[in-house]
C-alpha cells in the first residue's frame, strides 16, 4: 500500500471512530441520562414524601422509579449490544439484521418485513459497515416516530448489492441523519440516495464489486 493510500485508510479510520464516539454520545444522552434524570427527581419526591410520613404518596413514585430505571437498564444493555452485536460476527449479516428488528418490534411495536439473505454473501468489512447504517437508520427512524412498519432488503445488482430501507415515520429532522449516513456509505466506495417526505422515508445504498466484496 503506498503512503497516500495509507493516509487516507488512516484518514477514513480516524472519521469512522469519531462518528461512532458522536453516535454512542448521542444515544446514550438522548436515552439513558435522560432517565436516570428522571428516576433522580422521582426519587427526590419520594424521599420528601417518606420523609413526611406520607406513605400513600411515595410508595408509587418509588414504584414508577423503578420501573423507570428497568428501561434504563433495557436501554443501556442495547447500546452495548448494537456497537458490534455477536450475531453479526458468529451468523452473519442476515442474522444480525433480524435481531436488530426484533428489538425494535418488542419495544415499538414497528412491523418489519425483511430480505436480507443476500447479505451473508458480502465481505467482512462490508457486512460490517451495512450493519451500522441500517442500525442507524432504523434508530434514527424509531427515535423521531415511531414508525409503524418498516422493510430492510438487499439484493445483488450489478455484481455488487443494493441495500435499500424504508419507514413510515416521521419526517422530523431526518434530513441530518441522512447526510450523515450519505457520508458512512461513502466510506465504504458506495452510492446513496434518498427520499423523504410525508409518507416516509426511503434510502437506498448501493456498493460495487470491489466494495461488497471488502
Amino acid at each position: 500500500m503506498t503512503d497516500d493510500a495509507d493516509g487516507r485508510a488512516l484518514v477514513e479510520r480516524l472519521r469512522a471512530e469519531r462518528d461512532e464516539r458522536r453516535r454512542l454520545a448521542e444515544l446514550i444522552h438522548d436515552g439513558p441520562v435522560q432517565l436516570v434524570a428522571a428516576i433522580t427527581q422521582m426519587l427526590d419526591a419520594a424521599h420528601h414524601a417518606l420523609e413526611a410520613g406520607d406513605l400513600a404518596s411515595g410508595t408509587p413514585i418509588v414504584e414508577r422509579a423503578l420501573g423507570v430505571a428497568r428501561e434504563a437498564s433495557v436501554d443501556l444493555r442495547e447500546i452495548v449490544s448494537g456497537i458490534e452485536p455477536d450475531a453479526l460476527r458468529e451468523l452473519g449479516l442476515a442474522a444480525a439484521i433480524a435481531e436488530l428488528t426484533e428489538r425494535h418490534t418488542a419495544r415499538r411495536g414497528v412491523s418489519f418485513q425483511l430480505d436480507v439473505a443476500a447479505g451473508d454473501d458480502l465481505g467482512e468489512g462490508a457486512q460490517s459497515g451495512l450493519y451500522q447504517i441500517v442500525r442507524d437508520a432504523l434508530d434514527q427512524a424509531v427515535r423521531r416516530g415511531p414508525p409503524g412498519r418498516a422493510s430492510v432488503s438487499i439484493l445483488p445488482a450489478l455484481g455488487g448489492i443494493e441495500l435499500t430501507i424504508t419507514d413510515n415515520g416521521a419526517q422530523e429532522r431526518r434530513e441530518t441523519v441522512l447526510a450523515a449516513l450519505g457520508e458512512r456509505v461513502a466510506e465504504l466506495n458506495g452510492t446513496f440516495t434518498s427520499q423523504t417526505n410525508v409518507s416516509g422515508t426511503r434510502i437506498s445504498i448501493r456498493l460495487p464489486p470491489t466494495a461488497a466484496q471488502l
